[in-house]
């Protein structure tokens, strides 16, 4: 899988940072939250990234 960085919070490694694949997908980094009250199938897991990071994006034109 190719990934190209579309935008960043922040300027550290650890940053939220959403990423376009190879594949037509989205991939997220973010903070895992163990808070979410959800009940999710063992191969799948949940991050929380900050809305600017979307809206970043979109103002930028890269999704």
């Amino acid at each position: 899988m190719k990934l190209r960085m579309l935008a960043k919070e922040g300027d550290r490694k650890d940053c939220p940072t959403l990423y376009a694949t190879d594949r037509g997908t989205l991939l997220v980094q973010g903070d895992r939250p163990e808070d979410h009250g959800l009940t999710l199938p063992a191969h799948e897991g949940v991050v929380e990234i900050p809305l600017s990071l979307i809206k970043k994006a979109i103002a930028d034109g890269l999704i």
